[in-house]
């Protein structure tokens, strides 16, 4: 049997393939500067030397020897004066061509010598100028690869004119800023989540324990305890179903359709009306585009809001039209400093727990809104209560 022979591999040598340098920026901007200054040197030498060459070209007018002579005047000599005049012109001619020539063949060589030393010139000081100009840029991506989840405090602050590389470092500044405060609220929701998952669970697992532990159990304390955990229940499914729309919100619109907001507020008005609060609605045919039943969410939450946090014998006001949608309610004062608080996960007007819901509302309200490309505008009444406004594209 014929055993197949490999071919043996060679080993790649060191100097088979020589490196070639990097293609940076600053090498390509330094080739570019040195390729645009060869030809304009080079254009500017073409036009000088066709010009010097034009100027020193030879005029049939003029004439070295004028014969035949003046009147009055003979050669001494007769014909052979002209002969030797005609002779003595051409060779004059040809000197005089041979030299012109020559001072153009000189010109050439000495203008492309000048060209190739000032083209050296040129790209040494395109080097060190592209140098200065991305160092700034330099300072960008060392920042860039330094910055991580744990120093998103770091901030560029970029000196110097106001260019296009001052622009990009303001941008990427601008960027971090919101990549710190994004990670911050994420920071805070999942710690905020985390609690308030853990109350109802807790909650559950005492009242089930209980009931266990009690040797003296009957069928009325038992059904007891389990209405209690069947609350405890529902409580963590109004928080699961706020979590999953704040998700939903934050996450964006895929696919945007026409609808109007008008019917969607008065399905929300109709459901929400208490009997506690008085309702009053102003609507209008308002056609926008986005996800509908996001936006259902957001007026529900709005409207919620403002019948949950209200006074006894209040009222609500809820005005629809021309793309703007406006909640407003009586109330208690709501310091101006306390709203943008009051618009992050899990804040409430008052700092401590109150059975009066869950933190949420005003959060996936904006998370909504920011979806459809609109922000929320809040306010509060000097009486009291909030006058919140969404304006729809």
């Amino acid at each position: 049997m014929m055993r197949r022979l490999s071919r043996p591999r060679l080993r790649s040598l060191p100097f088979a393939r020589p490196r070639l340098p990097r293609r940076t920026v600053r090498l390509r901007l330094t080739s570019l500067y040195g390729g645009l200054f060869a030809l304009c040197g080079a254009a500017v030498l073409t036009v000088t030397y066709v010009l010097v060459r034009y100027a020193v070209a030879p005029n049939g007018g003029v004439q070295l020897f004028r014969y035949p002579l003046p009147d009055g005047q003979a050669p001494p000599d007769g014909e052979p004066m002209r002969y030797d005049a005609e002779a003595a012109a051409a060779r004059t001619r040809e000197a005089l061509a041979d030299q012109r020539r020559a001072v153009l063949d000189e010109m050439l060589i000495q203008s492309g010598i000048a060209l190739g030393v000032v083209l050296v010139l040129a790209l040494a000081l395109g080097w060190w100028l592209a140098g200065r100009i991305l160092r700034r840029l330099r300072t960008v991506t060392t920042a860039a690869r330094e910055i991580s989840a744990n120093n998103l405090h770091r901030r560029l602050d970029l000196s110097g004119p106001d260019d296009e590389l001052k622009e990009l470092g303001d941008t990427f500044d601008d960027l971090v800023s919101r990549l710190e405060a994004s990670f911050r609220a994420q920071r805070q929701f999942v710690a905020n989540a985390s609690h308030e998952l853990r109350t109802p669970l807790a909650r559950q697992r005492t009242i089930g324990q209980v009931a266990l532990d009690d040797p003296n159990a009957t069928v009325a304390s038992l059904r007891a305890a389990h209405e209690r955990v069947l609350v405890a229940g529902a409580q963590q499914e109004r928080l699961i179903e706020a979590l999953l729309a704040l998700a939903r919100g934050q996450a964006g619109i895929d696919v945007r359709h026409r609808f109007d907001l008008a019917d969607v507020v008065t399905e929300v008005v109709e459901a929400c009306a208490p009997a506690e609060v008085r309702m009053r609605a102003s609507i209008r045919a308002c056609p926008v585009s986005g996800d509908r039943a996001l936006a259902e969410r957001l007026v529900t939450n709005l409207v919620d809001n403002a019948v949950r946090h209200n006074v006894p014998a209040g009222w609500v006001e809820v005005t629809c039209g021309d793309g703007l949608l406006t909640v407003t309610n009586t109330g208690q004062q709501v310091p101006a400093d306390e709203l943008d608080r009051l618009f992050q996960p899990f804040q409430r007007l008052s700092r401590a727990r109150t059975g009066r819901g869950l933190g949420l509302g005003l959060s996936i309200a904006q998370a909504v809104a920011t979806a459809h490309g609109t922000t929320i505008d809040a306010h509060p009444r000097p009486t009291g209560g909030l006058m919140v406004t969404v304006a729809f594209d």
